[in-house]
């Protein structure tokens, strides 16, 4: 993957966090603050609780790190695998934005 084709589909995972914050804070009394810095969206939980997603241009790889930890991945082909075989992208974002939250989310590409 090239470095723009990187960028391209990385920056489509940040867009798609942000919609997904939009229409969670919708849909629900989660209240999901999220601010969104170049390369870099910060989520802040009711309970000051923080994920922050950032790209990692160099490597190719967005990194995730939540309250359980820090988590890599790599596009497959089709979806964000994380590097150490925890899965993909978007299903552990709602995995651990539902831990912090206290209540189940759904974040989807």
């Amino acid at each position: 993957m090239t470095d723009t084709e990187f960028m391209d589909r990385a920056e489509s995972v940040l867009s798609a966090i942000e919609a997904c914050c939009d229409r969670i804070n919708e849909e629900s009394d989660a209240d999901i603050d999220n601010q969104r810095v170049g390369g870099m969206v910060t989520l802040v939980f009711r309970d000051r609780s923080q994920i922050v997603v950032n790209l990692q241009k160099p490597l190719h790889e967005i990194w995730l790190a939540a309250r359980s930890g820090g988590y890599h991945y790599k596009f497959d082909g089709q979806h964000w695998m994380d590097t150490k075989g925890q899965g993909e992208f978007f299903a552990g974002l709602s995995r651990y934005a539902s831990e912090q939250a206290g209540a189940p989310l759904l974040f989807s590409p």
